[in-house]
């Protein structure tokens, strides 16, 4: 499965900035904008916030939590991140490195050595700053992410890996090439050097620090419940509910979800005056900075009205779509998500964003 995607930390124990909107006017606009969304492009719902280095500027949402239901949506829903995993899984990975747990350079067989004979040469010295920014050559996915079930999960991604690399890169090293499979190979590394898995390392080293208590992974809510959104997909004219999600085994490359609002305080983390997560200058500059165009879980680019550097990403399950855009220029992020999936969804996610940002460009 392969996400679509677009075009600084200094670790406290407090999460940073506050759950409530701060301009009522901004937030009253942003439901505007939502409720109109969901009524012209028909979707079951979609929640936008906006926020700065202090906390949370907007924030609303507007649908329901499934189709052919009258339950509507609540601000405080948890939404799934897809894709957008990714830049967390990299943050928690720098955290590791400035603990020296890791380096930058640690190569595949470093981290786990009997890999060495069960997976091809060329893939012996990848590195993981080549992992998390798609230049290792590596499949985009495994050959089947849902294989090895009987398997504990720590086991079950170092035998996807084996799996997966058994024969030559299919891309050139050193070449961009969006992989999924990488993220996992990553987070198998990380897993490797501190004995925990990445659900644990995530939890521990952003969830909890950060006041993220709404965070966690595969599809919000309980089996057959509507206590939280579904994901959809298009039946026609109609959209069809569903909770399956990825296979637990992608995690590192999206499998979280949290609220918008617990979204946000990870998002401030980019921003002049966000929460400190014990990342040194090296580590704060490292993650911001591309190989290419793609650095550590995120897009990097430049936009006149960010006044500068924008960090972006979108992700997906098929079921749901988020996408989000970080100024740090600006000291804001805008940040999007769709209980639904369609061939119209990054466009619709990219048009919120878009007004989001007028929203906040009127507002001072």
């Amino acid at each position: 499965m392969r996400w679509r995607i677009l075009a600084l930390f200094s670790f406290s124990a407090f999460s940073a900035g506050a759950d409530l909107p701060e301009d009522g006017q901004s937030s009253s606009e942003v439901a505007k904008v939502l409720v109109d969304t969901v009524a012209r492009e028909e979707i079951p719902g979609i929640f936008g916030v906006i926020t700065s280095s202090e906390g949370i500027i907007a924030l609303s949402s507007a649908g329901v939590r499934k189709f052919g239901t009258n339950v509507p949506l609540k601000s405080s829903d948890l939404i799934h991140l897809g894709s957008c995993t990714k830049a967390m899984t990299a943050a928690v990975i720098a955290r590791l490195v400035v603990e020296g747990k890791l380096r930058w350079e640690t190569t595949l067989i470093e981290a786990l050595p009997e890999t060495k004979g069960a997976i091809a040469p060329g893939f012996h010295r990848i590195s993981l700053w080549e992992l998390l920014t798609h230049q290792a050559g590596v499949p985009a996915n495994a050959v089947d992410w849902w294989s090895y079930g009987d398997l504990p999960i720590l086991e079950r991604r170092v035998a996807l890996l084996k799996e997966a690399l058994k024969r030559p890169a299919p891309h050139q090293r050193g070449k961009y090439q969006y992989s999924n499979l990488g993220y996992m190979i990553a987070g198998c590394m990380a897993e490797r050097a501190t004995g925990k898995t990445w659900e644990f390392l995530i939890k521990d080293r952003l969830f909890t620090p950060l006041g993220m208590m709404s965070a966690g992974f595969g599809a919000p809510g309980r089996i057959g419940e509507v206590d939280q959104p579904w994901g959809h997909v298009r039946a026609g004219k109609n959209w069809r509910a569903n909770q399956s999600d990825n296979a637990p085994a992608l995690g590192p490359a999206g499998c979280a979800h949290c609220s918008i609002s617990d979204w946000a305080k990870f998002l401030r983390c980019y921003l002049p005056k966000g929460p400190d997560i014990r990342l040194n200058a090296e580590a704060r500059r490292r993650l911001v900075t591309p190989s290419g165009a793609y650095a550590g879980g995120w897009v990097i680019g430049k936009r006149a009205w960010a006044k500068g550097t924008v960090l972006t990403h979108s992700g997906s399950n098929t079921m749901w779509y988020a996408t989000v855009w970080v100024a740090p220029g600006l000291d804001r992020a805008f940040a999007v998500a769709t209980n639904s999936c369609n061939e119209r969804s990054h466009a619709i996610c990219d048009q919120v964003i878009g007004k989001l940002i007028q929203i906040d460009q009127r507002s001072h």
